[in-house]
């Protein structure tokens, strides 16, 4: 089922149309269907089920692809965890009403402070990336008296197929211990007097598009759980992360079911709880950015269709060559011709596109737009480069809509300012 789709020749959301939404909350704007993610997290849920896990399975849904507190809210609610990577993400989804024992605490470079602030909250899970990481922990939580639950993320030396900025599983990026090392890491983590060791983590990648690398990379880190058993180590968790990808143009990318097909047969007889980090197949293809066009800028080589929404907005096509289908909120005809053009944004940077070398059917100023599979990783990537408020996020539930992030006015961000004291004008 699609939740975008033409009515009557006008483009909605769920039962709403978008230029509705426009006309009330202005552009741009995300837009996010509690529809779609609904039946992203049942997709999961359902394919759980199935699979029978001896010593149960959970869902942690990561963050860092959409922290929109209405979004974590709809997913808490359904039975998510959390997958945080910054106190910042650890706050927001207690505010959303996660219960702290179903955060897992993951990330590369966590402060003593932020380490001290997660026990005192009660974070579940700490996945440690570095022996570093083994000894600072064990450090604070003997400050706090507490004994620290965690789980080792291992690198699997898997290569995940996908964009060289989101692959994550291979001896040359900073993420995890070095598979090859891990046994020294856990030796080290059972001697700490104030770590619980409760299993081993991984993450590969994301928008993997293939099954394969999670087949290889499951079947390293089960061989590397039977070698920390016969070490004495207790291994009760196996957290695989999540990485699966996402429609945005062409691809393909496999079922949750077939998914899950693959982790039962690799993990049968290991004995493990499971644990999945879903976070752009949950959101991505429930969300869209919504723009209008300013002017069409016919030029000698192109012609560009300059909008207000911007890089700033989503850098995903600049940052990654990322494709995001682009339709007009009005249906054209079938017959109607195209045009060639480059969908620009404002800013004032050659870097500042949407989308480039596209056959769109021709465009008018006050005409309006929609980015399709925006709803990861587009509005937490936002800033306010060029003075620019960042844009609203919108929940559309059936026939109902509601701001859940209102727009900044200009005020509000020059508010947050301050000037040094020697420069404060002197009262005559």
């Amino acid at each position: 089922m699609s939740f975008f789709a033409y009515k009557n020749g006008e483009m909605h959301a769920e039962g709403v149309a978008l230029a509705q939404i426009a006309a009330q909350v202005g552009t741009p704007f995300y837009c996010y269907s509690a529809g779609a993610l609904r039946a992203g997290w049942q997709e999961f849920a359902d394919a759980i089920k199935g699979m029978n896990a001896p010593h149960g399975a959970s869902i942690c849904y990561a963050m860092k692809a959409n922290s929109n507190l209405a979004v974590i809210r709809l997913f808490g609610e359904l039975g998510a965890g959390a997958d945080i990577v910054s106190v910042g993400e650890m706050k927001r989804a207690l505010a959303a009403g996660i219960a702290p024992g179903r955060i897992i605490y993951s990330g590369v470079g966590k402060k003593p402070s932020e380490l001290m602030a997660a026990l005192q909250a009660g974070v579940g899970q700490i996945n440690v990336e570095s022996s570093h990481e083994l000894e600072t922990l064990n450090a604070v939580a003997g400050q706090l008296g507490v004994k620290a639950a965690i789980t080792i993320r291992v690198n699997p030396d898997v290569d995940a197929k996908t964009h060289a900025k989101i692959t994550t599983g291979r001896k040359e990026n900073k993420f995890g211990i070095d598979i090859d090392l891990a046994r020294d890491a856990f030796a080290l983590a059972g001697r700490l007097p104030n770590l619980d060791v409760v299993g081993v983590a991984m993450h590969i990648g994301s928008q993997l598009t293939s099954v394969d690398p999670y087949r290889d990379a499951i079947v390293r880190v089960r061989e590397l759980i039977g070698q920390l058993r016969q070490d004495g180590h207790s291994i009760e968790r196996f957290d695989i992360g999540g990485g699966l990808g996402i429609v945005y143009a062409d691809e393909k990318p496999p079922s949750i079911a077939d998914f899950m097909s693959v982790v039962k047969r690799e993990t049968e007889g290991l004995g493990c709880e499971l644990t999945f980090e879903p976070g752009r197949r949950l959101v991505g293809e429930a969300g869209v950015l919504v723009s209008e066009v300013i002017l069409v800028k016919p030029g000698a080589a192109k012609t560009f269709v300059i909008v207000d929404a911007a890089m700033n907005d989503l850098i995903r096509p600049t940052l990654y060559e990322a494709w995001h289908d682009i339709l007009p909120l009005r249906q054209p005809r079938p017959d109607a011709a195209t045009i060639r053009c480059d969908i620009v944004g404002p800013i004032c940077e050659s870097g500042d596109f949407l989308a480039q070398n596209r056959d769109l059917a021709p465009l008018s100023a006050g005409d309006l737009i929609m980015v399709r599979s925006a709803g990861a990783y587009g509005a937490v990537m936002a800033s306010s480069y060029n003075s620019r408020p960042l844009a609203p996020e919108v929940m559309v539930d059936g026939t109902r809509f509601a701001v859940t992030r209102p727009r900044p006015t200009i005020e509000e961000m020059l508010s947050a300012e301050r000037f040094p004291p020697w420069m404060e004008p002197t009262k005559a």
